[in-house]
């Protein structure tokens, strides 16, 4: 089930302040780790982000295989 769009237009939001990319640039099936240009490790710290700013807790084995920004949305949306 797609994430609602507000939550998916939060998420990009939240990556495109934290990050200093324009959102203009960030679309829900743009790479993760491609339009950000982060890391791993970066990765880790914004999923600490968004657990705070939408109240859930994200278990890592949840986030295997998930390169997007929906994808990630997704998950928040059936942990939130």
């Amino acid at each position: 089930m797609p994430a609602p769009a507000t939550l998916v237009n939060r998420l990009l939001d939240l990556a495109a302040q934290h990050y200093g990319r324009p959102r203009e640039t960030l679309t829900p099936d743009a790479d993760l780790f491609k339009s950000l240009g982060i890391d791993s490790f970066q990765a880790l710290d914004l999923l600490s982000r968004l657990e705070e700013a939408f109240s859930c807790e994200i278990p890592d084995y949840e986030l295997q295989g998930v390169t997007t920004f929906a994808g990630l949305a997704e998950i928040i949306a059936r942990r939130a």
